[in-house]
């Protein structure tokens, strides 16, 4: 009896170290394969360093964030009516703009942002103007060729989607509402209103998001 009893003790004493490793590989406690990933934006720590100096002057407002986080998944049609994904766009500095005809000061800030992207737009940085509105959906593109506004792509959501997600990201309740994100395609800063974006503040900032190269 003894001797059962002692094989039973090393047995279950066996089993509950194998259980306890198991445990510990599962969790990410041991080396090797165990090692905890990555937070998805630690590589963008180092725009967030850049830019928050650069938020003065006329972007002063432009609320750079604490850390980055991924930018919200959003779907929007283009100018031909497919669907555009704003992770389709990953790869350059892009600068989310929400706007709407009738929102005056989107529209005041409409021909600056056309500037900024007639100056700056190109392979490694794009303004993404998204039109918000419901309804009249033929009014914003003609608005937008009745002012002049041409280098700026055409992005639309008539279904009401864009808005309500861009405000659970940023507690934004208004327009226009502005969102920095990266290459990396991590939210770095947002900006609560309009800005004169052709200023040499608003570019100064582009360029710190663009890199020290720029």
């Amino acid at each position: 009896m003894p001797g059962r009893l002692t094989s039973f003790v090393i047995g279950a004493a066996l089993v509950a170290a194998l259980g306890a490793g198991l445990a510990l590989y599962g969790t990410g406690s041991i080396g090797g394969n165990g090692g905890a990933a990555p937070a998805p934006c630690a590589s963008s720590e180092a725009a967030l360093r850049r830019l928050a100096p650069l938020a003065r002057g006329e972007v002063a407002a432009m609320q750079v964030l604490d850390a980055p986080k991924p930018a919200p998944a959003l779907a929007f049609k283009g100018a031909d009516g497919a669907e555009v994904s704003l992770a389709s766009l990953k790869g350059r500095v892009l600068l989310v703009n929400l706007w709407a005809t009738w929102c005056a000061p989107c529209k005041a800030e409409m021909p600056a942002l056309d500037r900024l992207q007639g100056e700056l737009g190109g392979a490694d940085f794009a303004v993404v103007a998204i039109n918000v509105d419901t309804r009249n959906l033929d009014r914003p593109a003609a608005w937008l060729k009745e002012n002049g506004i041409a280098r700026l792509a055409f992005y639309a959501d008539p279904g009401g989607r864009v808005l309500p997600a861009i405000q659970r990201d940023t507690g934004s309740t208004g327009l226009p509402t502005t969102l920095l994100i990266d290459v990396q395609g991590c939210e770095v800063g947002v900006m609560k209103g309009p800005a004169e974006w052709s200023s040499q503040d608003a570019k100064r900032l582009i360029r710190g998001a663009l890199g020290p190269s720029s």
